[in-house]
């Protein structure tokens, strides 16, 4: 019987081949334009869950984008596996700054994946991750190792708040029962040191208009007389930090977790040199709340950043106008205890009343999601460290991340079960950004560990 190491290396090509092909298609869920591609993208994905070995698949409409269900369900006694993941992408814009088409998946070696990376919107975020699962329950069915029974749920909107899988999750509780979640859509502090994801903060997401005249402005008749938008808008973002780059929103704080300075030195013992950071990112130096260090800022810490900022003319050459409107798109990362909805109302009052008399304002809330803590000491958790130990030959190191995945604190609402994050990503592999990238050698790493976890929490379910 083929062990997995010898499994990969005979299938390592078609591996790879199949998962370019998936990232061919730009499944953008945030652009209309490409839901025919989306709803390719969810066929293929079920056609690959059926050659993997799932006994029964389906496509699962929504109001939306639709959800890919699998199973294969070997014995109802033994527990059960939830693999969750998603086949949307985020838009690869700015196109100019990708040195090879997004939706054109090369392969070229880097720094850190001298064994090549393939470059491709969605290759870390999430398709590769998540094909990766697919592999090793082929693995696990070809070879008969198969120790528990599992169940795949991969969505086609996580990229804009997977509203419509919430809504699947209520209504389909008793399909979905499992005992323990599994997920890959985070990333190793290194691919030499293993890391396990304990933690995921939640989001708020806004999008503000600013409204002052009616129509359109010359700027030499009207400007000085009449309020800017655009102006009023920068004024009013720049107030929503102080002098320590705190937040400056009523309330925001309140709930805030805090954690133990014990908590904070175990997480300072992680491997991490702030000038490798700020060479990566070509910057002469960070910045952030005053108080904590760069690690903590991003991932015990909320945050509020502009993603985007819009109004008047940005065309080619000049124009003189002064716009009747600006925009700004504003992401708030949360930590354990704030509420994303409460979030969004204290951000919106707050926005309102610093809002000058000559202009009119306008929230409007996107999504949002809640902050997210596995334990270390639960059976999972402990099966998952157990396998990094299998492959990598080192204890993970548990750590908080700092994105959100929205999704997670409603699984364990709506199906009292735990989440476990088994990324293999960097953070370094530039996912929703120009150029992302996803190291081939990761890729395989994935697929080699994961049946080491089905088999461990076999065994410790017992």
């Amino acid at each position: 019987m083929l062990n997995i190491q010898d499994y990969i290396t005979e299938n390592k090509d078609r591996f790879l081949n199949e998962l370019i092909e998936l990232l061919k298609i730009p499944s953008i869920s945030a652009d209309s334009a490409y839901a025919n591609d989306v709803v390719k993208t969810a066929e293929m994905v079920e056609e690959s869950l059926k050659k993997a070995g799932c006994d029964r698949t389906e496509i699962c409409e929504t109001a939306g984008h639709p959800i890919v269900y699998g199973e294969k369900i070997i014995d109802a006694s033994l527990p059960t596996v939830l693999v969750y993941g998603h086949y949307d992408v985020q838009p690869p814009d700015p196109l100019d700054l990708w040195n090879s088409p997004p939706f054109e998946p090369v392969i070229k070696k880097t720094k850190l994946h001298p064994d090549g990376a393939i470059f491709a919107r969605g290759s870390c975020d999430d398709k590769g991750q998540m094909y990766m699962h697919v592999k090793a329950f082929e693995y696990m069915n070809e070879t008969n190792q198969l120790p528990c029974n599992v169940k795949f749920m991969i969505e086609g909107e996580e990229e804009v708040g997977s509203d419509n899988l919430g809504i699947f999750v209520a209504e389909n509780r008793e399909k979905l029962t499992n005992d323990v979640i599994l997920i890959s859509d985070t990333s190793l502090i290194a691919s030499d040191v293993p890391s396990i994801t304990t933690g995921l903060r939640g989001l708020s997401y806004v999008e503000v208009e600013v409204t002052g005249p009616n129509k359109d402005l010359h700027s030499g008749v009207y400007g000085g007389a009449v309020a800017n938008p655009v102006n009023v808008l920068a004024k009013m973002i720049a107030s929503l930090h102080d002098e320590n780059n705190h937040i400056t929103i009523p309330g925001f704080y309140d709930k805030v977790e805090e954690l133990s300075q014990a908590e904070r030195d175990k997480m300072a013992e992680a491997p991490f040199s702030l000038e490798k950071y700020k060479r990566d990112l070509q910057v002469d130096d960070v910045s952030g709340e005053n108080g904590y260090s760069t690690k903590e800022r991003a991932s015990i810490r909320p945050t509020l950043d502009v993603n985007g900022i819009w109004g008047g003319y940005i065309g080619e050459g000049a124009k003189t106008v002064l716009p009747s409107k600006a925009y700004a798109k504003i992401s708030m990362r949360l930590v354990p205890n704030q509420n994303s909805d409460e979030i969004t109302e204290l951000f919106t009052k707050h926005f309102e009343s610093i809002a000058p008399a000559s202009v009119k304002v306008k929230v409007a809330p996107h999504h949002g999601g809640e902050a997210y803590v596995t334990p270390i000491d639960h059976t999972a958790y402990l099966a998952a460290e157990k396998a990094f130990e299998k492959t990598f030959g080192k204890t993970p190191i548990p750590k908080r991340g700092g994105g959100s995945i929205p999704i997670v604190e409603l699984f364990e609402k709506e199906l009292k079960s735990k989440t476990i994050l088994m990324g293999f990503g960097l953070d370094s592999d530039d996912i929703h950004s120009p150029n992302e990238h996803y190291g081939i050698w990761n890729y395989l790493k994935g697929i080699e560990t994961i049946p080491y976890f089905y088999q461990y929490f076999a065994e410790m379910s017992r």
